[in-house]
């Protein structure tokens, strides 16, 4: 499976930014697919995820950030808005083969597979 982000960049508070990630060598609508964020100095979180279609979000995006499968595009999809300055963050999705899909919370380590990360700064 690889994975390949677009979309990051800057934004002012309150703004919208929308990732994507292209999936390759499997069918993103099959799955078990999630977005991360790292800060400089922090851990990794998971913000989103989802699994049969049903998303899992972190309580601080829930109601801001919509994660979302274009299966036509065979692409993950994380659409941010309202964003805060302690959204900045390099912002990653990552796929899972596990049996059971971990969902929200969970850690980096459940995850196999990972793109190159894309920047988000919010001012």
């Amino acid at each position: 499976v690889q994975l390949v982000e677009s979309g990051g960049g800057a934004v002012q508070a309150g703004g919208s930014l929308t990732l994507s990630c292209a999936v390759s060598g499997d069918t993103v609508s099959t799955l078990c697919v999630a977005w991360f964020r790292q800060a400089p100095g922090q851990k990794r979180e998971a913000v989103a995820n989802i699994e049969d279609d049903k998303p899992h979000y972190a309580d601080a995006v829930k109601g801001r950030f919509t994660i979302s499968k274009d299966t036509a595009k065979n692409t993950l999809i994380l659409q941010m808005n309202s964003l805060k300055p302690e959204d900045s963050a390099m912002y990653y999705c990552a796929a899972s083969v596990r049996w059971v899909c971990p969902v929200i919370p969970t850690t980096p380590d459940l995850y196999n597979y990972w793109a190159q990360g894309t920047q988000v700064t919010v001012s």
